[in-house]
């Protein structure tokens, strides 16, 4: 309640002294309660000021972190790219080397004029022509057994001499004879059969197979003090021509002494028989070439060297 003075009218001391006081503390209390007030609302201001400040920060956070955006996918690297990188990086390549051709073990034998064809090992020798006819290291010339003259030697292969050492082989032939006088009955006879039959009597020739081929066959035996030869002698009648084919074999004879050993007569034989089965009877042409083919010498697998047949 406040007291309100007029003006002449006298105070009471004490009266006055209290209601000083008491007017000087309201009105003291008042203005502190302002100051208060207006303080307490600066910083009820300032506080809402930072919370909003701190609110609006914080709200972008929030949203990344609730809503996080999707990652982008990138596409795979195309196979081509890596391919054409490796082939860069490879070393170029290195030609081969070339291998040198092996040559055949077997040779061909042809001779146009006869039609006469066959296979022989490399390492023999071939005689063509007018030394065509085989001569059995001393022995003598193997004889041609037609039953009719007019037989023509057309080629002889020769085993080498040094074909089985530390035995008794002298030498061995494979022999091609032709005789067109002939007839074919006449063809499957020899002027002279194998003797050796126990009782001596010749035995008959006899018929075999060779390769494609029916033939008729017949042997021959001689010896001296020094060789011995045994022949054996093939007829076939092929393009109205009588064709004999001999193998044969010759030694040291009876006389051989020391560590020499005897040849197995059958394997040698069995070599002669080998290249007699691809023997091949073609046509024969009217000039006399014959030829001995090297499947090597030529760079397309056939050449050949020429010598001529007597006719």
């Amino acid at each position: 309640m406040t007291t309100t003075w007029k003006s002449g009218e006298k105070k009471p001391n004490n009266q006055s002294t209290n209601n000083t006081i008491s007017g000087t503390t309201l009105s003291s209390w008042s203005q502190q309660q302002k100051l208060a007030m207006i303080a307490g609302f600066a910083m009820l201001g300032l506080s809402l000021v930072v919370c909003a400040c701190s609110k609006q920060s914080a709200k972008p956070a929030l949203v990344s972190v609730s809503s996080p955006a999707p990652a982008p996918t990138l596409p795979a690297p195309p196979i081509a790219a890596t391919s054409t990188i490796a082939d860069t990086q490879t070393p170029p390549h290195k030609p081969a080397r070339k291998t040198p051709k092996k040559r055949p073990a077997d040779v061909t034998y042809s001779d146009a004029n006869s039609g006469v064809s066959f296979l022989y090992p490399r390492k023999f020798s071939v005689i063509s022509g007018d030394s065509a006819q085989a001569d059995l290291a001393a022995v003598g010339d193997v004889p041609m057994n037609f039953v009719q003259p007019g037989g023509v030697a057309i080629t002889t292969v020769a085993l080498p001499a040094n074909a089985y050492p530390g035995t008794d082989f002298a030498s061995g032939f494979f022999n091609v004879s032709v005789n067109r006088a002939i007839s074919q009955q006449e063809c499957s006879h020899f002027a002279f059969v194998d003797t050796r039959n126990a009782d001596g009597e010749p035995v008959d020739a006899e018929k075999v197979k060779i390769g494609d081929s029916d033939m008729e066959m017949t042997s021959d035996f001689t010896a001296n003090a020094i060789k011995q030869a045994e022949t054996h002698y093939y007829h076939n009648y092929v393009n109205s021509s009588c064709y004999e084919y001999s193998l044969s074999l010759s030694t040291e004879g009876f006389t051989t002494e020391g560590n020499v050993k005897h040849i197995n007569r059958d394997e040698v034989f069995a070599k002669l028989e080998k290249i007699l089965a691809t023997v091949k009877v073609n046509p024969a042409q009217t000039e006399p070439v014959a030829q001995v083919v090297d499947p090597i010498a030529a760079g397309t697998g056939a050449a050949t060297s020429s010598t001529s047949g007597k006719k």
